[in-house]
């Protein structure tokens, strides 16, 4: 018990056994003095010490903020600039844009005039195909006339020689001085 008055007592309370708690009100006691005179101590010893690391402190916290403010301010700088990049790289892209859309219809129109150019080649020369086509065949009429024209006179030679051979040398003899024989 003899310890906790000891503390008690440094702190400014009294530990009473009968009385309870109670405040000491005798300063030389209580500590009081002692730790006034540590502080005035620390303020007059502690003012230069302190104002020193306060002040390099200060310079160490405005340099900050100025190379903070430096740096924002190529920071800013640099802002602009890349929207400057921005903004000409959508121009150029625009530009692009425009071109890619004039070549396509470039591209579209030609190719439309060369199927034109194709689907009427392609006329011509189903005409042609049709023209030969139909000159085959007439000569294949022609040619099928012929033949039965040639038929239809053997024909009409035999039922009129018919197995008279006398006719028929007749008819050669004919034949022959008309071509210029004797």
């Amino acid at each position: 018990m003899g310890m906790l008055n000891g503390l008690a007592g440094a702190a400014g309370i009294r530990l009473a056994e009968a009385e309870g708690f109670g405040l000491n009100l005798d300063i030389l006691e209580t500590n009081v003095i002692n730790l006034a005179i540590v502080v005035a101590l620390v303020v007059y010893f502690g003012r230069g010490f302190l104002g020193g690391i306060l002040e390099k402190r200060k310079d160490a916290i405005a340099s900050e903020i100025k190379e903070a403010e430096e740096r924002q301010k190529k920071a800013s700088a640099q802002l602009a600039q890349e929207k400057e990049k921005l903004a000409q790289a959508q121009e150029e892209a625009k530009r692009i844009l425009a071109n890619a859309a004039e070549s396509a219809k470039t591209t579209k129109e030609q190719i439309l005039a060369q199927g034109k150019q194709e689907i009427e080649r392609m006329k011509a020369s189903a005409s042609q195909d049709t023209t030969s086509s139909e000159e085959r065949a007439m000569a294949e009429l022609r040619q099928r006339v012929a033949e039965l024209a040639l038929k239809k006179v053997e024909g009409e030679l035999e039922s009129r020689l018919g197995n008279d051979s006398d006719a028929q040398s007749k008819l050669i003899d004919r034949s022959i001085s008309l071509l210029g024989g004797s």
